[in-house]
């Protein structure tokens, strides 16, 4: 599976981006994806995830309110709809694929396809 995230940018405090992750390969409908995020000169951490069939979510507390994600399996694509925007959210959003397990997990270790990552820089 190859996972391609897209959709960053430079934007400004208050902003709404929308990132988007393509995965090829395979599908992955039945994949738990996730969104995570690396600051500069910070680790990589948890921003949201979801449930192969959508009806489930998990959220970060830093995003809980403003951010969404979503997927269309019939496209094979997970989004990130990202509003009100802080300078706090600039960082590297990489998207992750799990091919099985339980609940939606917060943990990199536990995520086994990675993207490439999209830059999202937010001024304040």
């Amino acid at each position: 599976v190859q996972l391609q995230a897209s959709g960053g940018g430079l934007v400004q405090a208050g902003d709404s981006l929308r990132l988007s992750c393509s995965a090829s390969g395979r599908t992955v409908s039945n994949y738990t994806m996730g969104w995570f995020r690396q600051a500069p000169g910070k680790e990589r951490e948890f921003v949201a995830g979801i449930s192969w069939s959508g009806r489930t979510t998990n959220y970060a507390d830093s995003v809980k309110g403003r951010f969404t994600i979503s997927r269309e399996n019939t496209k094979n694509i997970v989004y990130l709809q990202l509003n009100s925007l802080k300078p706090e959210d600039t960082a590297v959003y990489y998207c992750a694929g799990r091919r099985s397990g339980i609940g939606i997990p917060m943990k990199i270790a536990e995520y086994d396809y990675w993207g490439q990552g999209t830059l999202v820089t937010v001024s304040s």
